[in-house]
């Protein structure tokens, strides 16, 4: 008996005798089943014959036929309803109907305006801050004893904005004077009208270092080290970048200065409240500041440096020089940076005496890399629309950032020629910061003197154009409720715009922030008035 031919262990084709016996045989001993046959193109493609061809026009054939079928058989759309315009040669293109595209874009519009970023979202939002609110109504209604006597009185904003006011006779009488030599032929038009160094003149930065350096007294301050800036609120947030990154906090004694949440927004850094008590009159410790630091750790947020202001914005106080040891050395141990935001240095009236903290690290010279100074002339100078503020650093990297980020901040040549002719005036300054502290005082002490005959006391205090007052007698309930339901009786019925301690984020209810160098002495009186209005509708409806 025949037996059937193994099948070949390589992939090499056989030879013809040997496919012949091999067919032979099995078909005289199997039948082959039927679909072998549908393979058999195949098989010759396997076996070297004309299977090769076959194989290659079949199946082009059949998608060819299979391409004819589908188009004959596909659905055609349906005619326009109207019939495009033909354009000839000779007709003109205001033939063209374009009726029919403007439904088009008028319905495009409904998918509304074109997005704005996150960032922008959240700032075009309304204001939700009593301080913010309460600018925004003073604006809306301001008082004015001859236009609108009925409106809102300013007591919100720490700034100089009446005539006789404080210095602002000396500063108007100073300007007149020399403003054609400081803006004059002797400039020339190239020297205000050109691009400057965007960090400040150095002719300027001469003339702020002497300033500083007798504002804050027994300090020398290195005019190299000084980037200029305008105002203190770009200052603010260009040592956040530089300081801190994305998520990283600073430490910072609160009550504080309800600004500095907006100054440090685009930043990104978290602001930890320290939190003071009315006790210790609202003066932070040590002991705090490691709570707060340890807390913020638990929470994985790295702390990176302490923000505080000396004089305290809002209370007024002064930070003693033991404090400022005693801080330097928490600093020191946790390796973090120290912001001293001194813009109130020189205008203080108490009987304590305003130490800068550039003048311990001279002392101890040590840290200087970590210890960063915010100033600026809005208020001492009561200069505010001139937005001028400086950066004094010793940390080269720091410095050279700043000078880097200044070119978004800068000041204008022409405010910087004036301010160098009127810093460089030694006998016109020492004259202003005289009469500036003198008249400061008489306006706080007349009135604290007002609110006192009210039955209302206010924190210690011996700096800043404003002073802390304590209304939680009139307060009902004692919370954060009870304390704006009274600023908003204050706005409403009073019409006097002072801040609750809630926006400067006191965790004590009751406190209020009073500027009191936004009016005129002979307005005082008019204020207590007004105030007490307040405090007698309280007290009858408790």
């Amino acid at each position: 008996m025949t037996q059937p031919h193994s099948p070949s262990p390589t992939n090499e084709p056989l030879s013809p005798t040997t496919t012949t016996t091999t067919t032979t045989t099995t078909t005289s001993t199997t039948t082959k089943p039927p679909a072998m046959r549908l393979i058999v193109p195949l098989q010759g493609v396997v076996q070297g014959r004309g299977g090769l061809i076959l194989g290659s026009i079949i199946p082009c054939a059949l998608f060819y036929f299979y391409q004819l079928y589908l188009k004959k058989h596909r659905r055609r759309p349906p005619p326009p309803s109207q019939t495009p315009p033909f354009l000839s040669p000779t007709s003109s293109s205001t033939d063209l109907t374009r009726s029919s595209s403007r439904p088009n874009l008028r319905s495009s519009s409904s998918l509304g305006p074109a997005p704005v970023s996150g960032r922008a979202h959240g700032l075009s939002k309304p204001n939700v801050s009593p301080y913010y609110i309460g600018l925004d109504r003073f604006r809306e209604d301001p008082y004015c004893p001859s236009v609108n006597p009925d409106g809102v009185i300013q007591l919100g904003l720490a700034e100089n904005r009446v005539g006789q006011l404080l210095c602002m006779d000396l500063i108007e009488k100073w300007v007149v004077e020399h403003w054609e030599k400081s803006m004059g032929s002797e400039l020339g038009i190239n020297g205000i009208a050109t691009y400057q160094p965007l960090d400040g003149l150095m002719d300027l930065k001469l003339a702020m270092s002497d300033f500083m350096s007798m504002i804050m007294g027994n300090v020398s301050i290195d005019p190299s080290h000084l980037v200029l800036t305008c105002g203190a609120t770009p200052a603010v947030e260009i040592l956040g970048f530089c300081l801190a990154d994305h998520g990283n906090a600073f430490l910072i004694p609160a009550p504080y200065y309800a600004g500095f949440d907006r100054d440090l927004v685009r930043t990104g850094v978290e602001l930890i409240p320290v939190h003071c008590r009315s006790s210790d009159n609202f003066t932070f410790s040590i002991t705090a500041l490691e709570q707060a630091y340890n807390n913020a750790r638990k929470r994985g947020v790295k702390v990176r440096g302490i923000l505080l202001s000396n004089p305290s914005n809002p209370v007024g106080n002064l930070l003693l020089t033991e404090t400022l040891h005693n801080l330097l050395d928490f600093a020191r141990e946790k390796n973090i940076h120290i912001i001293s935001d001194e813009i109130f240095a020189g205008s203080t009236f108490g009987s304590e005496e305003f130490v800068s903290i550039a003048e311990v690290v001279d002392w101890e010279d040590l840290d200087k890399d970590r210890v960063h100074i915010i100033y600026g002339l809005s208020k001492d100078l009561s200069l505010a629309g001139f937005r001028v503020g400086a950066i004094y650093t010793a940390n080269e990297n720091v410095l050279t950032a700043s000078k880097k980020l200044a070119r978004f901040s800068s000041i204008s040549a022409p405010t910087q020629h004036l301010l160098i002719s009127m810093l460089s005036d030694k006998r016109f300054i020492q004259e202003y910061m005289v009469t500036n502290r003198k008249r400061l005082k008489i306006m706080h002490d007349s009135f604290i003197s007002g609110l006192e005959q009210l039955g209302i006391r206010c924190a210690k205090s011996d700096g800043g154009l404003y002073c802390w007052v304590d209304m939680s007698a009139l307060i009902k309930p004692y919370n954060e409720k009870g304390e704006l339901e009274l600023w908003d009786k204050l706005l409403t019925i009073g019409k006097v715009n002072i801040s609750p301690g809630s926006a400067f984020h006191c965790i004590e209810p009751g406190w209020f922030r009073c500027c009191f160098t936004t009016l005129p002495e002979a307005d005082v009186p008019l204020v207590m008035n007004r105030i007490k209005k307040v405090v007698e509708s309280c007290k009858s409806s408790s």
